[in-house]
């Protein structure tokens, strides 16, 4: 004899509230169609499935037998409701997200965790590249957005960029350098200390290349190069030597009281930090919820960003 699995379900919920009324709304049916249901069940067996008389209702052995694995089902019912509606909320699924690495050690990382300490259910594939091999993996669904810094984005480039940070270029050094004990610094005297190079193909690398130039230099002085954000600092910490960072990235490692900027004007780019995507296309809900979170995470951060700048670099 084969049994209709949502009849199974009905029982079980009757024998776990211990009426018909109250199980039909603990699976949102009203309670005629329940009793209708066990009668039905009962005349198809030939076997009561509840002690007659008994008040709350108690099922038979039965009734019992059949009610448990009514449970099972009702147990997994749940679960897959719970599944779609934490889905659909952006509370479970995979985001990929990739970006540029100085940005994503120093700032995105730490959000990230902030955004699974709300999300604990959503799992964060992290990548590193530049623009084009983001812009690659975005067109090859690889990654689901890129936090990276952009300049102009192509039209008809099928992607849209929403700014989160302007950009805003510094030179660092270390807490301790000789160059903050002076008065009165001069962009020139940047020329008489070594550098350290960002990675190639990273767009802090032809910053570099273009504040050394516009000083007048016609040999740079690279002592380091091609390291990560921690490796660069760490070698900056224990050397006189200078670098190009993005003020965020020395803001993001104020607490260390480490690296700090110097008080010197330097040309930056016309570029923005912000989430780059692929333009109406259909998103993942938790893709959705990892970007509105990065996005309030930044303008939280900006005024703080601005009044460090205002603070530490110019001394306002």
């Amino acid at each position: 004899m084969r049994l209709d699995e949502r009849h199974l379900i009905q029982l079980a919920a009757v024998v776990q509230a211990g009426g018909v009324t109250e199980g039909a709304a603990l699976i949102g049916l009203s309670q005629p169609a329940v009793s209708r249901t066990l009668s039905m069940l009962e005349k198809r067996l030939g076997e009561p499935l509840f002690l007659r008389g008994r008040r709350p209702l108690q099922p038979t052995p039965l009734g019992r037998a059949l009610a448990d694995h009514g449970q099972v089902m009702l147990a997994a019912s749940r679960k897959a409701s719970d599944i779609v509606a934490n889905f659909s909320q952006g509370r479970s699924g995979v985001v990929r997200v990739g970006g540029t690495p100085f940005f994503m050690d120093a700032l995105i990382s730490g959000m990230i965790a902030d955004f699974q300490n709300a999300y604990p259910d959503v799992r964060v594939d992290q990548s590193y590249g530049y623009l084009s091999d983001l812009r690659a993996a975005i067109n090859a669904d690889r990654i689901d957005l890129a936090v990276c810094p952009i300049d102009i984005l192509e039209e008809g480039s099928g992607m849209e960029f929403r700014e989160i940070l302007p950009g805003r270029n510094v030179v660092a050094c270390r807490a301790t350098h000789p160059l903050l004990l002076r008065r009165k610094l001069k962009t020139g005297d940047l020329l008489d200390y070594p550098w350290i190079a960002p990675p190639p193909g990273s767009p802090l690398l032809e910053d570099l290349r273009s504040l050394l130039l516009s000083l007048g230099a016609t040999e740079i002085k690279i002592r380091y190069s091609g390291g990560s954000l921690t490796s660069a600092i760490n070698y900056m910490k224990e050397t006189d030597a200078l670098t190009v960072l993005p003020h965020s990235v020395v803001f993001a490692f104020r607490k260390e009281k480490s690296i700090t900027a110097l008080p010197v004007a330097i040309p930056h780019p016309e570029r923005a930090l912000g989430l780059l995507r692929l333009a109406d296309t259909p998103r993942a809900p938790a893709v959705d919820a990892f970007a509105r979170h990065i996005r309030q995470s930044f303008d939280n951060l900006k005024h703080l960003i601005k009044r460090h700048e205002q603070a530490v670099v110019w001394g306002a």
